[in-house]
């Protein structure tokens, strides 16, 4: 007979993230330990509220089934004297429960040992769980838990009380180092707003009994309930919901009985920024923003009115009858907050961006590399850089620069004190209120972009040059400080930096060539730091290490296979031809991830990988790719090697421009040659006697396969 298990544990109000760190590791452990206990059930749901965490496993066994094993015991010379059983045998017969005379003897590849039947009666489940409860909550981990009372208990919050049901049957449970300790029962508690405690007569009745107590216990119904309601109540408005996934997720967790309601930002506030307002609701009051319909996104907006919906929503865990009362003490905090942001912003208009750039020398940047104000100055020489480098029209490399030497200068203005957010918008209003050219303010704004994986790239040419400069800026200070990321700790974030310099690159499709830079730069700051006895070639060499780190993780990340990042950026490839022109690798993965597409991959890599095992046995360098130079035709004995050398030669200036599609399928286009070189009727032997015709051919196929290399190292690529 099968039962529903309920465990729930019933706390103080949980951190609104811990459930998504805790219910994971929940289910994971209870289906292992039902498992390794061979109790047979079906689907385990796990879900959470506030104030508890729920586990229900539905047709859990009774109990265990018996287990019959065979056990080997120790070798027949030992267990037995005189055909009786020895101490060896009696012993070993002890520890199995049977009688010396069950013991059977069997052959094994180490010679004959005694073996043992054991019959092993199963457990009940009730006896199971008792032991696994109290396992499965001290097994969880969360950021910040909590010691409570004089016990030793170890959780995110108090545990207050405990319901353990096997179908209608209480599991004993214990929590002797809780304070006070904690027993299981059946006795749950509902919503803060409806006194008392509520029985639960049996697990399959969990969801029921709480939801008559005011509690969503479901924790996917309670969400989808949110978000059903609020996007009614925004079509109702005709307005759009701005509730980043991180923001809902934190609604679902702050509420068991969830009301929408409706709250006003007072009239005078919408002339503030509109992601002032968006962030004082999401990031200080969990509010969710309606913006008007049809309005497109631009960050240098200076107002609000044209953008959001004087309407917002919150979700509220109260009673019907307290809603009006919700509702206008919600606007009064608001609207506190925003009278805050008023006065920020009014003070910052009183002072021109251009006078903050002296208050930047006065905010240290980290140990040893000065202020704000001596890191600015240093992007503004990479941004001055970069845009020589890139070749950018006179205009934008006029605008990167002005916008160089803003980037940083909002950092000491108030409101981005009150609202680090906003570092980098509020700078790009600011300057375009001022006058500035939109080229300039939007090139502050983008500067930080793209802040972590999956957000937005700078839009602009300018923009994109200030964030390159801002992220090389980073990485050569904090590396020639002598601090590295390590394992998991970054604090700098410069893996990220890492990355978004790579992002940067391919979205914009610009050529760099960042192995000179980095060398030609890490000359710069050795100068500028001598204090840190800086070597400017380890300092390159560590960086170019760390982009080459970068560059495979965020092809991976991208959704690139791992064989085919090794293949185009593997140990192999010099840190000069990935560095020299990152988007290059890019192309090239590409390309190789169409071929598999199309299934011309494995086409293409049959034709090298068969010339370039032959040619392992020559010692033709890799870097040679005209043949010309070491095959000599006039050695030719057969119309194949004629044809061979033709293709050879067709693919010669291929590869030398790197003219990668028309490579590829020159290459496939080749393998008739290759093929009648090695197979046809006019085949040849490659390892001929005679050492010059041998070296002759062995060339050949090395500068087909050093042809082929300039696209992909096939032979890394997996079938």
């Amino acid at each position: 007979m099968a039962s529903t298990f309920l465990l729930e544990i019933g706390t103080e109000e949980l951190p609104a993230d811990f459930a998504r760190l805790a219910l994971p590791q929940l289910q994971e452990r209870v289906q292992r330990d039902l498992a390794d206990l061979r109790l047979a059930h079906g689907d385990v749901r796990v879900s959470s509220t506030p104030r508890r965490l729920a586990v229900q496993v539905k047709a859990l066994a009774e109990g265990q089934e018996d287990l019959c094993e065979e056990r080997k015991g120790p070798p027949v010379a030992q267990a037995f004297k005189d055909g009786q059983p020895g101490p060896a045998a009696i012993g070993f017969a002890k520890r199995c429960g049977v009688d010396p005379a069950a013991l059977e003897v069997r052959s094994t590849p180490k010679g004959d040992c005694v073996f043992a039947t054991v019959q092993v009666k199963g457990q009940p489940a009730l006896s199971l769980l008792q032991d696994c409860i109290p396992a499965w909550i001290d097994a969880l981990q969360g950021r910040r838990f909590m010691r409570w009372g004089n016990g030793d208990q170890r959780f995110s919050r108090p545990v207050r009380w405990l319901v353990a049901l096997l179908g209608t049957e209480i599991v004993p449970v214990t929590l002797p180092a809780s304070e006070p300790v904690v027993h299981s029962g059946r006795c749950s508690r509902g919503h803060r707003l409806h006194p008392g405690g509520v029985e639960v007569a049996s697990a399959d009745d969990y969801d029921t009994a709480l939801a008559a107590v005011g509690v969503h216990a479901d924790r996917q119904q309670r969400a989808a309930l949110i978000q059903s309601s609020l996007q009614e109540r925004a079509s109702s408005f005709d307005g759009a919901l701005d509730c980043p996934s991180g923001l809902f997720e934190e609604l679902v967790d702050l509420v068991e009985d969830p009301r929408i309601i409706q709250g006003e930002i007072a009239d005078r506030y919408l002339d503030l920024p509109p992601e002032v307002i968006v962030t004082v609701m999401q990031s200080h009051q969990r509010y969710v923003p309606l913006t008007r319909s049809g309005v497109q996104p631009d960050p240098l907006r200076l107002a609000s009115r044209d953008v959001l919906r004087p309407e917002f929503l919150l979700v509220g865990n109260g009673l019907a009858s307290a809603d009006a009362q919700i509702r206008r003490g919600n606007e009064r905090v608001l609207s506190a907050r925003l009278a805050d942001a008023e006065f920020f912003l009014n003070v910052d208009r009183k002072q021109p961006s251009a006078d903050r750039r002296e208050a930047l020398s006065r905010v240290t940047f980290a140990s040893g590399l000065g202020s704000l104000l001596d890191r600015t100055e240093r992007i503004e020489l990479l941004a001055a850089s970069l845009v020589t480098a890139l070749q950018l029209p006179a205009a934008t490399a006029d605008a990167a620069k002005r916008a160089a030497h803003f980037c940083k200068n909002d950092l000491v203005s108030q409101m981005v004190g009150e609202f680090p957010e906003l570092q980098g918008l509020m700078g790009g209003k600011y300057l375009l209120e001022e006058g500035e050219t939109r080229e300039v303010a939007q090139a502050v704004v983008e500067h930080y972009y793209p802040r972590g994986a999956g957000d937005h790239l700078p839009q602009s040419d300018a923009g994109a040059v200030v964030a390159l400069a801002e992220r090389l800026e980073l990485l050569l200070s904090i590396y020639a400080k002598g601090e590295r990321p390590t394992g998991s700790s970054d604090p700098y974030a410069l893996r990220r930096a890492g990355n978004g310099i790579l992002q940067i690159l391919w979205d914009r499709g610009w050529r760099l060539d960042l192995f000179a830079l980095l060398r030609q730069f890490a000359e710069v700051w050795q100068q500028q730091f001598p204090d840190f006895k800086v070597e400017a070639h380890s300092l390159a060499a560590d960086l170019v290490l760390l982009l080459r780190q970068r560059i495979q993780s965020q092809l991976e990340d991208d959704g690139y296979e791992a064989d085919l990042v090794q293949a185009v950026a593997g140990e192999t490839l010099s840190d000069q031809r990935l560095l020299a022109d990152p988007l290059d690798v890019l192309d090239r993965i590409r390309l190789l991830g169409s071929l598999r597409e199309g299934q011309r991959l494995g086409a293409l890599q049959a034709v090298v990988q068969r010339a370039a095992r032959l040619a392992e046995k020559g010692d033709l360098e890799a870097t040679v790719l005209q043949a010309d130079a070491v095959v000599d035709p006039g050695k030719f004995a057969s119309p194949s090697e004629t044809a061979m050398h033709a293709a050879v030669l067709q693919l010669e200036p291929l590869a030398a421009a790197r003219s990668y599609q028309q490579l590829a399928d020159a290459l496939v286009e080749a393998t008739p040659a290759l093929e009648a070189f090695f197979d046809g009727p006019d085949s040849v032997m490659v390892m001929a006697d005679d050492l010059d015709l041998r070296r002759n051919r062995l060339n050949l196929l090395g500068v087909l396969r050093n042809q082929a290399s300039v696209l992909a190292r096939f032979d890394l690529i997996q079938n």
